[in-house]
């Protein structure tokens, strides 16, 4: 994928990469919830026990939305790289290697990359964020 592809991309996969950093943030605050019922089960109240039947639902909920969300990334041909930030990866090649640009919430513009596998992120230097000019075109011959 090119920088300009990415960039065009860039509003709708905002939204979504925003929608997975929410509700994992949710989905933390319910576990720990629930990891804090669990621990004193056999002491709840009625209502703690509906409380705690109830998180066991809203996470299984939850899940279902965040695995959905990210099905959305595959669909548009991008990777979402790390879950809690939403931190997005579009792929691409960088000197024949699997890299990615890639962009977080809260950052304005797609103006970082790293290879894949790795989590070192690099600026995207200004050539490649250049238009490209077009090719010239090989003038037919004539006989």
């Amino acid at each position: 994928m090119t920088w300009h592809a990415g960039r065009a991309m860039l509003p709708l996969v905002g939204r979504i990469a925003a929608d997975i950093a929410t509700h994992h943030g949710r989905l933390a605050n319910m576990q720990t919830e629930l990891r804090q019922l669990e621990a004193k089960r056999r002491t709840l109240d009625w209502p703690g026990r509906q409380r705690r039947y109830q998180i066991d639902d809203d996470i299984k909920t939850a899940q279902t939305d965040l695995r959905s969300l990210i099905s959305e990334l595959d669909a548009l041909g991008v990777v979402l790289l790390e879950e809690a930030t939403g931190l997005i990866g579009f792929p691409t090649l960088v000197n024949d290697r699997r890299a990615y640009f890639s962009w977080m919430p809260g950052e304005e513009v797609l103006g970082h990359w790293n290879y894949a596998g790795e989590t070192e992120r690099h600026v995207v230097p200004e050539e490649w964020a250049m238009p490209r000019q077009p090719r010239a075109r090989a003038k037919p011959r004539r006989r």
